[in-house]
């Protein structure tokens, strides 16, 4: 899924399924640029949040707030809590999928504009690709070959070729954004195996559950931090605003959009709010924050961005190798 910063179940959706043929509707449209431009703003609020009260505890309010957000949708839908017998499974699912690539994205935020760890984020197609070829043994074309070599040589650009005022940090703000985005390629293939072949489960319940897997999954960081770590002001008022808006907007909102453009025009589509995320990243980022980017990070962003297409662009099963 998006969620996340991305979908949370994203490397799930990198199978070739073909699209539902009928056209995107206006509402559509709207549906996925408000997606993105939810999805943008979540850097932006873990830029502002992780500097202030730290990754740790950034990360488990995002996913606390996500978890009573969705906690509160389910009671006023009287969903029924009905795991069938997949709990365990999906507070896994949660830690893999949520837990660890969101303080992953938290440590980012304290050392990376807002705009560089959207475009890390865009990379996670790339990694699901990987992760299957070489853990899960799917199938990969030529051309998924070509996007993931470009992937590669966009991080790099985008790494070696910054901006000098963040040169130091680039290298361990990167490494945290990919970790993240391994995250959400090996959730994705979980998913398939745990919860899609194994009769499936209602999507909000899948959210619902990995939002408390990675709220439990974090606590005892939490916990340690608040007894060892630093100490922290915690009578921020637009600390407690971005957090409110990370975990209720951009993970609780963001979730039920996501899974309503999914069923309204197919996986294949919805993946296209990759491309989107990273221009509305660097917008609120310029906006709020005054955050500058560079041409090394523009080309290495136009690279990354032409990586992900060949990989989640549909293709002919002629097209694939083993």
């Amino acid at each position: 899924m998006a969620q996340k910063n991305q979908p949370s179940l994203g490397g799930y959706w990198l199978r070739e399924n073909l699209e539902k043929g009928h056209k995107m509707r206006a509402i559509d449209y709207v549906r996925l640029l408000s997606l993105a431009a939810i999805w943008g703003a979540s850097f932006l609020f873990m830029r502002i949040a992780s500097p202030a009260i730290g990754a740790i505890n950034t990360a488990f309010f995002r996913v606390f707030f996500g978890f009573i957000g969705l906690a509160v949708i389910i009671f006023f839908i009287r969903k029924s809590l009905a795991f069938r017998g997949k709990l365990s499974k999906i507070l896994i699912l949660g830690a893999v999928n949520s837990g660890i690539p969101f303080l992953m994205y938290s440590i980012a935020a304290t050392l990376l504009p807002a705009g560089y760890s959207a475009i890390l984020n865009a990379t996670t197609p790339l990694m699901g690709a990987m992760i299957g070829f070489f853990v899960f043994s799917e199938s990969l074309s030529i051309r998924k070959l070509v996007g993931i070599a470009l992937g590669i040589v966009g991080i790099t650009i985008i790494t070696s070729v910054g901006d000098s005022n963040i040169a130091g940090n680039t290298y361990i703000g990167v490494a945290a954004c990919i970790i993240a985005t391994i995250g959400y390629g090996f959730a994705g293939f979980l998913t398939r195996k745990w919860i899609t072949q194994q009769g499936g489960l209602d999507a909000t319940l899948v959210a619902f559950g990995s939002q408390l897997g990675a709220t439990l999954f974090l606590a005892p960081f939490l916990v340690w931090t608040i007894a060892t770590g630093p100490k922290v002001d915690w009578l921020q008022g637009d600390i407690w605003l971005s957090l409110l808006a990370v975990g209720f907007i951009c993970t609780s909102l963001a979730y039920i959009l996501y899974f309503r453009l999914i069923a309204d025009i197919g996986p294949l589509r919805s993946l296209t709010v990759t491309f989107l995320v990273p221009p509305f990243a660097v917008l609120w980022g310029y906006l709020v924050l005054d955050e500058t980017i560079s041409r090394g990070f523009l080309l290495g962003s136009l690279i990354v961005l032409l990586s992900v297409w060949l990989i989640v662009a549909p293709e002919s099963q002629k097209q694939k190798i083993a």
